[in-house]
This record gives structure tokens, sequence and C-alpha cells, in this order.
């Protein structure tokens, strides 16, 4: 997984604070700049001097730039031609292509010899146009694909929407990104109401929205709004991008417990209706000694997190998370408890998929 922020010349930030954001970032180890060639909004005195500071800083920064371009683009920043080559030598590495572009010339674009990627929109792709594609010769290697972000609040993509899409681009083998929003830092004009690729993060914490989109196999993250705060580029550059994380308070005071569910955990690939099962958390019970004696053996609602004890002998130590409710049983202890806000995080727990506990304690 690649990390990313978002700057925009010309718009919101001073070049200033767009070089610090970079370089802040950089710090963090984000590798990825995104920004756009066509927001009418921006101001036109500055853009130019502005887009050359923010080449400049990413190049020292070793940053991949992605530029959003239409066929105009290369007019405003007065290149001879609108190809990856022009673009490329311009400083930009990486095109998202908007509108006003056909599958005939992205497929040619894809062959440019300079080493320049095209990004697809993602939100828009459908399996007929990759289909065009490879039959006008796409070399799909150079290919990648990020969804686009939604100023206006009710505009962005369901889960289900963003989840098909990238499903198809991951078939054909192409890299596929997405964009949260800033709930603290200064959000993007002329709407400021943060840029999410899915309406559903509009108002989630950047920790939250970047686990979800880790948990939903997104390539890359990359924040979309003006100057995000130093806590949310923290958030990003900390997401783990190797397993579904979700956090939980604990219904028991046993510091054994919180040592073993601090461990990451594999969901069985054999997928049970009700819960999800652990596959390691038998053997690592044993390996940390952990107490398996009956202990808050109540109800388990969705998103209680269980332990089976010592009167289950042949499943104790086995670490569950409830997705279907269930009564009281002696032989099982619930020992914490997903947060509200978080339970439509275990539909993300696949079969084999890895996943965490975070305890806020």
């Amino acid at each position: 997984m690649a990390l990313g922020i978002s700057v925009y010349p010309g718009l919101d930030n001073t070049l200033e604070e767009n070089v610090a954001l970079i370089r802040h970032a950089a710090r963090l180890n984000i590798t990825r700049l995104f920004t756009s060639l066509h927001i009418p909004e921006h101001d036109k005195s500055t853009f130019i001097d502005g887009l050359h500071a923010i080449l400049a800083a990413a190049r020292n920064a070793c940053f991949d730039l992605i530029a959003d371009v239409t066929p105009e683009s290369a007019e405003i920043l007065g290149l001879s031609s609108c190809t990856p080559e022009a673009f490329y030598e311009y400083g930009i590495h990486t095109l998202r292509l908007d509108d006003g572009f056909d599958a005939t010339e992205i497929a040619s674009f894809t062959r440019n010899k300079t080493g320049a990627r095209i990004q697809l929109n993602a939100s828009a792709i459908s399996e007929e146009f990759l289909i065009t594609l490879s039959k006008n010769g796409a070399d799909f290697s150079c290919v990648e694909a990020l969804h686009n972000f939604y100023p206006r609040t009710g505009t962005g993509l369901s889960i289900r929407a963003l989840t098909e899409k990238t499903a198809l681009l991951h078939r054909y083998g192409i890299r596929t990104g997405a964009f949260v929003a800033t709930q603290n830092g200064r959000k993007r004009s002329p709407l400021h109401n943060g840029l999410p690729t899915l309406e559903l993060h509009r108002s989630f914490s950047v920790e939250l929205a970047v686990r979800h989109l880790a948990a939903l196999c997104l390539n890359d993250i990359f924040l979309s709004d003006s100057l995000p705060t130093d806590d949310e580029l923290a958030a990003l550059a900390n997401t783990d991008q190797h397993a579904v994380t979700l956090r939980a308070v604990p219904t028991v005071k046993n510091e054994a417990v919180y040592r073993l569910l601090s461990q990451p955990f594999t969901a069985r690939p054999d997928e049970a209706r009700d819960a999800v099962r652990a596959v390691e958390s038998k053997a690592r019970a044993k390996e940390f000694s952990i107490p398996l004696l009956p202990e808050n053996t109540v109800s388990r609602p969705f998103g209680a997190i269980t332990l089976d004890n010592v009167d289950y002998p042949r499943y104790q130590g086995e670490l569950q998370i409830i997705k279907r409710p269930q009564p009281s049983d002696p032989r099982t202890n619930v020992i914490a408890q997903i947060k509200q806000e978080e339970l439509f995080l275990i539909s993300c727990i696949r079969p084999g998929s890895k996943f965490k506990i975070l305890l806020d304690k």
C-alpha cells in the first residue's frame, strides 16, 4: 500500500504551507502526492508558480506526483502536446486522465517510453471500457486507477459501488486508490465539506476512514483536503496495511487477556455463519499462559469478543468476534466489545484475512 497527500496550487494554502506539508509528509514516509490541473476556482495569477514549487518539493522528497488532467491541461502549462512524454518532462510522472480522452488515446498513452504511469477514473470504470483498452493494445502494467472524491454532501460513493469497481480493477491487475477527508484541518474550497470517496466517510475521523479503506483492500490511500492536521497525517502514516483493525473496549479486567488481544489474528478459512473464529488463539492462550477460568459469561451481542474457558475443553482458548447475537454460555467468556461505530468493520474480515483489535482501556 502507498499513502499520499493532496496539494492544490493557487487554492486555499500559501506556497509555504504547501511546501511545509510535503516535507512533513515525507518525514512520515508518505510517498505520493495528488494534485489537479483543472480546478476552476484556483488563482490563475499564483497557479504556475505554486505548481513549480510543489514540483520542486515533491522531487526533493522523492514523491510520485499524480496530476488530474484534461486535454486542456497541456495548454495551461504551455506544453507542446498533451502526451505522457510532455508531462513527464515537465515533472509529472503519473497522469490521472479525466474527461476528454478516448480509449484509443489512453491505450496509446500506456505505451509511452518514458515510464510515465496512467491512472484511470476508478469510480466511472466499466468492464466494457477495460476490454476496449485491451483491444487497443493497452499495456496494463503501466495502468493504475484512482477513485473520485466528492465535494458535495450526498454525492459520495456507496460501499457497494466502491468495492465492485475496485474488485473489477483488481481482476485486471490494476492497483486502485481512494481518498479520505480531513475533519480537523483545512477543507478545500469552494464548498469546504470535505473530499471523501465514500459518502459514509464524510464525517469519519481520518483514522477510522483510512482503516476502513485498508480493510476494503485499496492499494493507495490519499488525504484529499488542503491542509490536514499533524494528527491526521500521523493517522494516515500509521495505517496497518495488512490487517482489518477494529477498536474495542474490554469487558473484563485481566492483563493477560489484554496481552492476548494485542496480537494479530487470522480468520479461519472455513467461515462460520455466526462468528469470526481466530486461527491462532488457542495456541497463543497456551503460550501466554492465559488463565481461562469462567469470567463474565454473559450473553453475546453482535460485536462481542469472546474467549472459551476451561469448561469448553476442546475449544478452550478459542477467540471469536460474534456476528449474530447468541445467549450466554458458562463455557464462554465475553472479554471485549467492538465499539458501536466500528461494528460495520466486522463484515470486512474475510476468510483467511488478518485482523487486529485495538483496546480503548
